[in-house]
């Protein structure tokens, strides 16, 4: 393998390992709302 495409190996993987990094701490740091179950649903009379 040469050089080069070690570089371009490393830095495709620091940018997929670095989005996934920043993903999951983006949620943690800011979770999504829950989804509303059918007791939060007011029924029609």
């Amino acid at each position: 393998m040469s050089a080069s495409a070690i570089v371009m190996m490393t830095i495709s993987m620091v940018i997929v390992w670095g989005g996934l990094i920043l993903a999951v701490l983006n949620l943690r740091g800011h979770p999504d709302a829950p989804e509303p179950t059918a007791d939060d649903v007011p029924h029609p009379l």
